[in-house]
């Protein structure tokens, strides 16, 4: 009985710490010398080992078979084995689909590689007149601020007090801005009109109508090739938006089709179709709204220029017309 008792109590303290059983060894001697029964209960800490293992319920899944357990290591190692190799899925995961729907990038490259074949027509023709608008619009400026230049350089030639007859001779065969191709075809009527007759013979108005009728047909030639092309600005400025729209319309069309036959309505759906729809429309603004500014900043700078020009012709045939009027 007192191994039966020793037994007992060793098993119990196996889980108390060492400390405890100090203690209660002392208390259990005690009282067994206070019973008189006599016996010494020595009892020894074990040797330190790992924690018990101790056996698990594990709640079953839906229809998950129930495995037999043989004891506590049997049925540890069942448990552990069982979670590790059996495969089963956590609750509420669900199995993983057999294939996957392909991704969709939202970058620019990817918006496009993922459009319609209309779509993309679409994409490319905006983004081809949007280089072709800032092709004009760096060309015209160059070009605008070169003239600009030239004609103030030859305003100064011009009003230097030099002859004209000199000043013809030096940029007659070469005329290289507008203003000097006005200048340029009036003097070659002057001189025309003098060589014809031995002088400037003739009715006055007559040859004055003449050379004012020439400056202002070499005038408007030269404005026609410095505002050439700005038609383009015009038309990307005002239809660039509307074929945006159409790629926009077209590709939502396509993605609530698409909708249609998934019959899913989740958002991962429906946004990258009317990403790609909207991109359209995105083309189209940025095609459209620096042409129409270049087009405005364009137009204005060259009325300025042809106003300048105008100027010049006034003042030129009112030179011409007192040289006229000293000849008669």
């Amino acid at each position: 009985m007192e191994l039966l008792y020793a037994d007992a109590i060793t098993h119990l303290l196996s889980h108390v710490g060492a400390d405890a059983l100090d203690g209660l060894s002392r208390a259990l001697t005690q009282a067994g010398h206070a019973m008189g029964s006599g016996f010494d209960v020595q009892v020894q800490p074990p040797a330190p080992r790992s924690a018990p293992t101790m056996p698990v319920e594990r709640e079953l899944l839906p229809g998950a078979a129930a495995t037999p357990s043989h004891g506590l290591g049997s049925g540890a190692s069942g448990a552990s084995g069982s979670g590790l190799t059996s495969g089963a899925t956590a609750p509420g995961t669900g199995a993983a689909p057999a294939s996957a729907p392909p991704a969709h990038h939202l970058s620019v490259v990817g918006l496009f590689m993922q459009a319609d074949l209309i779509v993309k027509t679409v994409m490319m023709a905006l983004m081809g007149a949007s280089v072709w608008c800032w092709t004009i619009i760096i060309e015209k400026s160059i070009r605008i601020r070169d003239l600009n230049r030239k004609a103030e350089r030859f305003e100064e030639k011009f009003w230097s007090g030099s002859s004209l007859e000199d000043l013809f001779d030096r940029i007659g065969q070469r005329p290289r801005d507008p203003m000097s191709a006005v200048f340029v075809a009036a003097m070659r009527e002057w001189r025309l009109a003098a060589q014809r007759r031995g002088g400037p013979a003739g009715p006055r108005p007559l040859l004055a109508q003449r050379i004012e009728r020439v400056m202002g047909i070499t005038m408007s030639r030269e404005l026609d090739v410095v505002s050439s092309r700005l038609g383009f600005l015009a038309s990307t400025g005002s239809v660039a938006p509307f074929v945006g729209l159409f790629g926009t319309v077209w590709g939502i069309m396509n993605s609530f089709s698409a909708i249609g036959q998934s019959q899913d309505t989740s958002l991962a759906t429906v946004a990258p179709g009317i990403a790609e729809a909207l991109f359209a429309t995105a083309l189209g603004l940025v095609a459209a709204i620096p042409a129409v500014i270049a087009y405005n900043k364009l137009s204005s700078d060259i009325d300025r220029y042809a106003g300048r020009l105008e100027a010049f012709s006034g003042e030129f045939g009112a030179i011409l017309g007192r040289q006229l009027d000293d000849r008669e």
